[in-house]
C-alpha cells in the first residue's frame, strides 16, 4: 500500500503508525526483531485503514473524493488506457482544458473518451478552472460523442468536477442551454455509452457528460444535484454546515446505489484510491472491459429503449413516514 505525504484529518491515526514503520524500516541492520516489528505494524496499519474508510460519514467521503493525491483523468488515461489521441476545440469558440476527449484504445478496443480534468499544479489547476468547464467544454465533448457515433464507437465518460463553470461568461455564452442540449444528445446516440464518476460528481457539471447506459461511481467518490457547501449556503446561510448538508443530501456510493441513480459501485483499494492508483486502475479497466462487452451484446434498438426507462424510472416520491424520518435524522 503506497503512501501519500497528505493526510486527511480523520487518518491522523494512520499516519502515526506510517511514521513508526518508515522509522523502523531505517535502521541497519535489520535485525530478527526490527523485521517482527514492521510485520506487526503493518497489520496494524491494514486494520487501522479498513476501520476507519469502513466507516467514514458522507462529510468525510467529500473529503476523500477531492484528496490531492486523488487519481485523475489524465493518470487513467496513462495507467488504464493503451493509447489515446486528444482531440481539442468545440469549432465554436475555444478549447476548454477543463474537459478532455479523444479517441482511446482499450485492450485493441477502439472508443471515445471524455472526461473533466481538474489539474494538480497550481499552473495546470488555473488552465482548467479546478474542473469545471465552460460551454466549450461541453460542445467539445457534445461533438466528440457524436463522432463516435458515426463511426460507431463506445464511448467512456470519466466525472470529475465540483460543477460547471458559473462565471457570467459562461452563462452568456449558454451554459445551462448547452448542458441540456449535451444530456438529450447523449441519451440518443446509438453507441453504448459508460460514465463513471470518479471524484466528485457535482449538479449539472455531472449531468452533462453523465447520461449513459450504465452509471458507476468509484467507493469513494460523491455524486450530488449540489455540492455540500452550495446547499449550505442555501439552506443554512453558512459553509460551516456543509458535513450537515452531505448527510441529507445522500450523495456516497451506498446511498445512490441503494436508490438507483447508479448502476454499479467499483470497489478502492484498501484507505481509497489516493493510496494505490494503480490498483485502482486495474479495477476500473476491469470493470470497464466486462461492462464494454455486455453493452456490445445489445442491439442498438434495444439500447436504446432501455436507456429510456432507465431515467424514466429513476427517482421516487418519499412517503409522508419517510420524509419526516429522514428529515429528523438529519436535524
Amino acid at each position: 500500500m503506497s503512501t501519500t505525504a497528505l493526510s486527511l484529518p480523520f487518518e491522523k491515526r494512520i499516519t502515526e503508525i506510517e511514521d513508526t514503520i518508515r522509522k523502523l524500516e531505517v535502521l541497519e541492520p535489520r535485525t530478527g526483531d526490527v523485521r517482527d516489528q514492521i510485520r506487526a505494524q503493518r497489520k496494524v496499519l491494514n486494520e487501522t485503514v479498513k476501520s476507519i474508510y469502513s466507516g467514514l460519514d458522507p462529510w468525510e467521503t467529500v473529503r476523500v473524493a477531492r484528496h490531492p493525491d486523488r487519481p485523475q483523468l489524465t493518470d487513467y488515461i496513462d495507467l488504464v488506457f493503451d493509447e489515446f489521441v486528444e482531440l481539442h476545440g468545440d469549432k465554436f469558440f475555444g478549447d476548454d482544458r477543463a474537459m478532455r476527449t479523444g479517441f482511446a484504445k482499450l485492450d485493441g478496443m477502439k472508443l471515445m473518451l471524455v472526461g473533466h480534468q481538474k489539474g494538480k499544479t497550481t499552473k495546470e489547476r488555473t488552465e482548467c478552472f479546478f474542473g469545471c468547464a465552460h460551454p466549450e467544454g461541453y460542445r467539445k465533448a457534445m461533438e466528440k460523442m457524436k463522432l463516435a457515433a458515426k463511426y460507431g464507437l463506445p464511448i467512456v465518460t470519466m466525472i470529475d468536477t465540483p460543477g460547471a463553470y458559473p462565471g457570467i461568461g459562461a452563462e452568456e455564452r449558454g451554459q445551462a442551454q448547452v448542458i441540456a442540449e449535451s444530456m438529450m444528445a447523449m441519451s440518443r446516440l446509438p453507441v453504448p455509452i459508460i460514465c463513471v464518476v470518479i471524484g466528485e460528481g457535482g449538479s449539472g457539471g455531472a449531468l452533462g457528460i453523465g447520461v449513459g447506459d450504465r452509471v458507476a461511481v468509484l467507493e469513494y467518490a460523491y455524486y450530488s444535484v449540489i455540492s455540500p457547501e452550495g446547499c449550505a449556503g442555501i439552506l443554512w446561510k453558512s459553509h460551516d454546515f456543509a458535513p450537515q448538508a452531505a448527510g441529507a443530501l445522500k450523495i456516497t456510493s451506498k446511498h445512490l446505489h441503494d436508490m438507483g441513480i447508479v448502476d454499479d459501485v467499483v470497489e478502492e483499494p484498501l484507505g481509497a484510491a489516493h493510496r494505490d492508483p494503480y490498483q485502482m486502475a486495474g479495477r476500473l479497466k476491469m470493470y470497464l472491459l466486462k461492462t464494454l462487452r455486455e453493452l456490445e451484446q445489445i442491439p442498438t434498438d434495444e439500447l436504446l429503449s432501455q436507456r429510456y426507462e432507465k431515467y424514466r424510472q429513476m427517482g421516487r416520491y418519499l412517503e409522508e413516514s419517510e420524509a419526516s424520518n429522514s428529515t429528523s435524522e438529519n436535524s
